[in-house]
This record gives structure tokens, C-alpha cells and sequence, in this order.
């Protein structure tokens, strides 16, 4: 059984020993592909950032786009404004990075949730933060916390829950989750209730949680536990990880990789299409400073994300009513 941490109370007159804080990092740069924003990062830049959010306390999440989130985003009008006040958006698949290379503005490295998943684990165990999982099949977020706990020592997960199916809509099981993540203090809640359920679910309820970062992993607990096999680490460099995942589970995900999720393809022609017309009719100008964009990025019908960088942080933004 899973022994989950508790804060100890320091001793009077001593300081809470919290991580210290950061300074300000400029805004990474944004590609704009099929009108979603993503941040221009590396996995280390994004776990630099994720550590600058931790350090400021206050409520904010992070997004891992894939394609299919790109496809979803189209006709999802809360899905859009979720992503429009994520403090951090990961390009998660091998997919978006060939996109945004073929447009002009290439997006440097692939941040998957599920990697960010297990390499901020080691993180968080050297800088003792706490970690809540929330979500996944019954037992595989405890599992995942217990594997992750032995391969790094220290690690201090103060609270694993998988609830049940539909609690989103039951009042009573909701406010009883949030109660169970805040009373826990975590620094990092991790949820895994699947895209765009669990996007939504923080954006809604992040400011009663109470957790610094929220982020959704999706299938990441499974994956850890060892009941979900994810693909081999060449099909993930191939951009074949969505095969794997098909071959896994294909009675769930046929119709998710087989008829949605290939509209991106025409997503992504039209923008194209767009960059190359602008190509040939604007004249050759600089690139904008800090925005990740030329000329050859496109026009797109809808603006996901804000390109500004100094937009409040999300604990000042309204929340959506309840």
C-alpha cells in the first residue's frame, strides 16, 4: 500500500522551507497551427516554467495538444476557451512538429504529457514537491504513484484518487474530490480523466482545487502502472505512437484515430495553402519579436490562444460559473 506524505509543521520560528523563488522568464515564443497557439519549448524549458508557476501559487494549468485535441478545438467552443487561458501549451506529438516545420515556424521538440508525467516525477522528488493523481482506471493512479515512488526515492505523493465514472456531474462527488485535492496541499495535481473531460474539468474547478499547476495527462497513471503498454520508443519517434495505441485499444479508439482525428490533415492543408498565397502577394518582413510567427504561419478563422504575453494569471481571470 501507497504511504502518502503529510506536511510536517516546522517548528516555531522557523520558515516553511517552500522552493524559493524564480525570476521572471521572458514569454517562449508561440507557433500558430490550425489556430491553436503552442509554446516553442523544450522538455526542460517547460519544466523550468512549470517550477516558475509552482513558485508563484497561484492557480494556473498546462495543456499538451495533440492532433487530436487540433481537431476538437474547431467545433468545441469551450475547449477554445479553455486553451485561451492555459498558462503553458505543449506540443504533444511528433505530428504538430512536421506541421509547424512545413509552415516555416518549427516547433523544437515534442513535450508529451506522458513524458512531462514521469520526467517531472524526478523533479519533484529532488525538489520535495508534492504531487496529487487524479483520475485514470480504479488502482492505477495509486499503482503509479508506487512505481514512481521506488525508481525515485523521496518522492512525496500526497494524494491518489480515481473516482468514479460521471462524478464531474454529481455535485456531492465532485465537491468531495476538491475537498480531498485541497486538503492535500499538493503543488502539482495531475489529472487523467481523458481529453477534453479533463482540460475542462480544471479550467472549471482549478481555483477550488488550490493547486498551483494543474495539469491532464490522460492516459499517463496507465501507462506508469505498467496496464497500459505504450509504444516502443521508435514508433513515438516515427509518429507512430497513435498505431500502437490503436492496436491496443481498438474497440475504444477506432473511431477517434480512423475518422476524426484524420480532418487534421485537411486543417492543416488549408493552412498551408493560406501561408504560401500570403507568400506570394506580402512583401518580406522581419520576424515579429517574441511572437514565433512569419509570414508563413496562415491565417486562421479562429484565435485560440491570446498572443500577448502579459495577460493576468488565471486565479485573476473570472472563473466559469458552476
Amino acid at each position: 500500500m501507497l504511504r502518502l506524505s503529510s506536511r510536517e509543521t516546522p517548528p516555531t520560528g522557523v520558515k516553511n522551507l517552500a522552493p524559493a523563488a524564480r525570476p521572471a522568464r521572458l514569454p517562449a515564443p508561440r507557433v500558430e497551427l490550425t489556430g491553436a497557439h503552442i509554446d516553442d519549448v523544450t522538455m526542460d524549458e517547460a519544466i523550468a516554467r512549470i517550477e516558475d508557476l509552482i513558485a508563484r501559487r497561484r492557480p494556473e494549468y498546462v495543456v499538451t495538444p495533440n492532433v487530436d485535441h487540433l481537431v476538437k478545438l474547431q467545433a468545441d467552443a469551450q475547449f477554445r476557451a479553455v486553451y485561451a487561458e492555459a498558462a503553458l501549451v505543449l506540443a504533444d506529438g511528433m505530428p504538430l512538429l512536421w506541421a509547424s516545420r512545413l509552415l516555416g515556424t518549427p516547433l523544437r521538440e515534442k513535450v508529451s504529457g506522458s513524458d512531462l508525467f514521469i520526467r517531472f516525477a524526478g523533479v519533484a522528488a529532488r525538489r520535495r514537491y508534492r504531487l496529487f493523481f487524479l483520475g485514470g482506471r480504479l488502482g492505477a493512479a495509486e499503482r503509479a504513484a508506487e512505481v514512481l515512488a521506488a525508481r525515485h526515492p523521496g518522492l512525496l505523493v500526497c494524494g491518489v484518487e480515481s473516482p468514479p465514472l460521471g462524478f464531474d456531474r454529481d455535485p456531492a462527488a465532485n465537491r468531495r474530490v476538491l475537498e480531498q485535492v485541497r486538503a492535500a496541499r499538493p503543488d502539482v495535481l495531475f489529472v487523467g480523466l481523458g481529453a477534453p473531460k479533463q482540460e475542462k474539468w480544471i479550467h472549471r474547478w482549478r481555483l477550488d482545487a488550490g493547486a498551483p499547476v494543474s495539469i491532464g495527462v490522460g492516459v499517463s497513471f496507465e501507462f506508469a502502472a505498467g496496464m497500459v503498454r505504450r509504444a516502443p520508443p521508435w514508433m513515438q519517434r516515427a509518429g507512430l505512437e497513435w498505431a500502437w495505441r490503436l492496436l491496443m485499444e481498438p474497440t475504444r479508439l477506432w473511431r477517434r484515430y480512423l475518422v476524426e482525428d484524420p480532418r487534421f490533415l485537411a486543417l492543416f492543408a488549408r493552412q498551408w495553402l493560406d501561408a504560401r498565397r500570403r507568400r506570394r502577394t506580402t512583401p518580406a518582413a522581419s520576424p515579429s519579436v517574441g511572437g514565433g510567427q512569419d509570414a508563413g504561419a496562415g491565417t486562421q478563422p479562429r484565435t485560440l490562444r491570446a498572443a500577448t504575453p502579459d495577460r493576468p494569471p488565471a486565479s485573476e481571470r473570472s472563473r466559469d460559473a458552476a
